[in-house]
């Protein structure tokens, strides 16, 4: 398991507004906030990954499509929740790369939702169950 990833971002400010509405229904609470970085973890003691952002010091532009980070997925328990992560992606302004739907190229069950955020990261909220 992974103890931690750390994300540069070129608006701190502008990044812990966005994370703090998206990532309590992804399952995150708050973990630090500090005037260099922000972070989240898991909520009610889960044991995880944490997410760390801190101000990228280059202003070089990030690209999925070059070598690094592809993009982040959430595990979420159910269909709706991808449904409601989905539509808040759509209210904060995200541009939406794959809306809720089944990915049957994927081992099954795959019910996923892919966005960008502001800065161009991928996020992905996929559910593994059936349920709704």
């Amino acid at each position: 398991m992974l103890g931690h990833v750390g994300l540069n971002v070129p608006d701190l400010a502008a990044a812990k507004k966005y994370y703090d509405a998206l990532m309590p229904l992804l399952g995150f609470e708050e973990f630090l906030a500090a005037d260099d970085q922000f972070a989240f973890r898991p909520s009610g003691g889960r044991p995880g990954t944490f997410l760390f952002f801190y101000p990228a010091a280059e202003d070089a532009g990030y690209s999925r499509e070059r070598a690094g980070l592809q993009h982040l997925a959430f595990m979420v328990k159910t269909r709706s929740a991808v449904h409601e992560v989905h539509r808040l992606a759509l209210g904060l302004g995200g541009e939406i790369v794959h809306a809720p739907q089944e990915f049957p190229q994927y081992p099954p069950p795959y019910f996923a939702t892919f966005w960008l955020d502001p800065f161009g990261f991928m996020l992905e909220a996929v559910c593994h169950y059936d349920r709704g």
